[in-house]
């Protein structure tokens, strides 16, 4: 018997409420957001949280309950206000490894309210990807509906969960795909509205009631698939190293927990919003930074920065933000 099952089953005789590490989903409760508050790419949004427009227009939000209106002991919630609707447009989450429900009952459950896509419903479903590419979808444990009402209600979903006997070559891509969507059938383009919170799936057939946990529990989670630095302070600190010669310099940062793979680094994509302090000087970057796989894994990113012609080799340099308080670098190993 799987450690996930005895845990399902004192679950089933239990007060739940005491058995932590439960919950699969990392910021159920909408706490983190690491990116910002507000988005209208197709692409991540509050952390863990895609933002799936599929020809739709929307806008996703982190959302704080106001003083006494608070559901079931949570701060936030996440909105996804539809202007133009479209099929599939939506939330995507991605939980790490397909193999982390084990054979039997799982349950899904969310808190929710709103107004519903033409077609009148959402669709909600979790499906099990082996590996992303070539993309191999094993089983679809759980496809069902939601119907919102203006008041917030608690939904929850038992399925059965397959045996792993069927799965296909499963790499470190693999994952449990979860979307709560307009339906696949549904290309109606009216206005909806989706606030969402208390999101939790669990071994067991049982919704037990929602795993709770501190704000600092919850990011460090989420810097597993997402970690970022600066964006507050105009000349932000964020590696420490050594000039190659008078035009590169390499720094290191260390992560703050093991990334769930050797990330890819993000920039605001203007050079000059970077600088390099060296000798007493901050030197405006002549190029973005960049992350060298020579020396970057899940644990440590090594980092080249530019300013041409302006380094002595063998000095001490350091990656900043250049009098830029937006500038900030992120280390990305979603998938």
């Amino acid at each position: 018997m799987s450690r996930a099952r005895e845990i399902a089953d004192l679950g089933g005789s239990a007060d739940a409420g005491g058995i932590t590490g439960r919950n699969l989903i990392i910021n159920g409760a909408i706490k983190v957001s690491q990116r910002g508050t507000s988005f209208t790419a197709d692409g991540y949004s509050l952390d863990r949280w895609y933002h799936q427009l599929s020809g739709g227009t929307s806008t996703t939000t982190q959302e704080t309950f106001s003083l006494g209106s608070e559901v079931a002991g949570f701060s936030k919630y996440l909105k996804q206000a539809t202007s133009t609707g479209n099929n599939y447009c939506g939330l995507v989450y991605k939980v790490e490894d397909v193999k982390s429900l084990p054979e039997g009952k799982a349950t899904f459950s969310f808190y929710a309210k709103g107004t519903n896509p033409a077609g009148g419903s959402y669709t909600v479903r979790l499906a099990r990807i082996s590996r992303v590419s070539p993309y191999s979808t094993d089983s679809t444990p759980l496809s069902s509906t939601v119907t919102l009402t203006s008041s917030w209600q608690r939904f929850v979903y038992t399925f059965d969960v397959p045996s792993f006997s069927g799965l296909g070559t499963v790499d470190n891509t693999s994952h449990l795909y979860i979307s709560i969507h307009q339906a696949d059938g549904d290309t109606g383009t009216a206005a909806w509205e989706l606030n969402l919170t208390g999101v939790q799936l669990e071994v067991g057939q049982t919704a037990t009631p929602f795993e709770h946990e501190d704000f600092g529990t919850t990011l460090a989670k989420c810097q597993r698939y997402y970690f970022r630095m600066g964006g507050s302070s105009a000349y932000a600190r964020y590696a420490v190293g050594s000039c190659d010669n008078a035009n590169t310099s390499n720094g290191v940062i260390e992560f703050p927990v093991q990334m769930r793979d050797t990330p890819a680094l993000e920039t605001t994509g203007t050079a000059s919003n970077y600088g390099a302090y060296e000798a007493g000087i901050v030197h405006t970057c002549s190029a973005v930074p960049a992350i060298n796989a020579l020396g970057s894994d899940k644990n440590v990113g090594n980092i080249v920065f530019a300013s041409t012609g302006n380094f002595v080799a063998g000095n001490a340099a350091e990656l900043l933000s250049n009098n830029n308080a937006s500038a900030y670098i992120a280390f990305q190993a979603e998938f």
